[in-house]
């Protein structure tokens, strides 16, 4: 990389000394240009000579007169600084352009687009929003702009001026911002029902309805509201609703489920319920829920019978580790021992493994999160399914 900026570099500033040589009014003026430029350019040229790239690529950027000429050549450098990490170099040549009276409209904005993504890249957030600000204000590489901002108000957890970025973002580009506007009401909603404020933590979710009705997160917070206020009936609809939403996270929704059901005195139609989910999408919690309600009610021998039944149609670890846990209720002796050893193993393999994915990036995750830590996209994690997962 070093190499190929140098590359760059020695013509571009070979040129512009030789440029800046045939400006000069005066003979005397020009010769003592030349010889401030073989000075500088020879001296480049030692750096680099001995190994010094660094040093060489300073020389040789301080060399480069800013015009309108060289003006691409100077972005194109401070891009190439930032891409390599070279954040201050980056800033240095991109406030010597905004600096420069000679600019154009044009070319000003883009230093100063340039300037803020370099100062993001820097974390220096506070400076980068100034800079996007200001071209909003001007008109200026408007939906990039509205982008970086969108971007630095979810690192600094802003919600509301999210939101507000988003709406505009989908004015400005047509782009449906629903997702993630909803995301950002689910997170005003969750510190709100985290400080007590339960009437706001609704209104929140609510609007993350309003925004994408098919927002799950959304629908398990308002149940998570209504089950801790005492209104279980509300919260048995919301809970209900995320299987039309998204079939996927129904293992979210059982335990809480039967949980409200519980609490209603309704635990036969909870488990009719129950086997509509299993009978229409599969799946091991419900029919592990179904167990545990047969277990209290019949007995083991009736809850082993239907995971066995289960199993052999879909084979499941976390059914095969409910079943041997079942079976150890009533077993002696080297039977017993067996079973343990079963058990064991199944149970490490419950622990090692990792119970949601990002379908985006594949990044694995031990509880579920709704924005991914690998690749930054919001509601793309979610249970996996298959033999380990669901």
């Amino acid at each position: 990389m070093e190499l190929a900026l140098l590359f760059l570099l020695l013509p571009v500033a070979a040129l512009s000394g030789w440029w800046l040589g045939r400006r000069q009014p005066a003979p005397a003026s020009h010769d003592r240009q030349g010889g401030a430029f073989s000075t500088e350019y020879f001296k480049g040229l030692n750096f680099l000579l001995n190994e010094e790239p660094d040093k060489a690529i300073d020389v040789f950027v301080n060399m480069l007169q800013v015009d309108s000429d060289t003006v691409e050549t100077h972005l194109a450098l401070g891009n190439l600084f930032r891409r390599r990490g070279e954040g201050e170099r980056a800033i240095r040549i991109h406030q010597n352009l905004i600096a420069r009276p000679t600019l154009s409209k044009s070319q000003r904005a883009l230093a100063l687009f340039e300037l803020g993504q370099d100062y993001l890249r820097a974390g220096l957030l506070d400076r980068a929003e100034n800079l996007f600000s200001e071209l909003l204000e001007q008109g200026e590489y408007r939906a990039q702009a509205l982008e970086k901002l969108l971007d630095i108000y979810q690192r600094e957890k802003e919600w509301e001026k999210a939101i507000d970025m988003g709406r505009r973002l989908e004015h400005a580009t047509g782009r449906r911002m629903n997702t993630l506007i909803a995301q950002f009401y689910c997170e005003l909603g969750d510190a709100a029902r985290d400080k007590g404020e339960f009437r706001t933590a609704l209104k929140m979710a609510k609007r993350a309805l309003g925004a994408d009705r098919r927002c799950v997160r959304a629908s398990l917070l308002q149940a998570d509201i209504e089950s801790t206020t005492g209104h279980c009936k509300a919260a048995v609809k919301s809970l209900q609703q995320v299987e039309r939403q998204d079939p996927s996270f129904i293992p979210e929704v059982v335990g809480p489920l039967m949980a409200c059901y519980q609490s209603l005195g309704k635990l036969d139609e909870g488990e009719r319920y129950l086997t509509y989910l299993l009978d229409e999408y599969g799946g091991i919690t419900p029919l592990l829920a179904i167990a545990d309600l047969l277990q209290q009610q019949v007995g083991e021998r009736a809850a082993s019978q239907r995971i066995v039944a289960f199993l052999c149609e879909r084979p499941s670890v976390r059914g095969l580790d409910r079943l041997i846990e079942l079976q150890l209720v009533d077993t002696t002796g080297a039977a017993r021992d067996n079973l343990l050893i079963l058990r064991e193993l199944t149970q490490r393999l419950l622990e090692e493994k990792s119970p949601y994915r990002c379908h985006h990036c594949g990044f694995k995750s031990k509880s579920l999160l709704w924005h991914c830590p690998g690749c930054k996209q919001w509601a793309s994690i979610r249970p996996i399914q298959g033999v380990v997962g669901e």
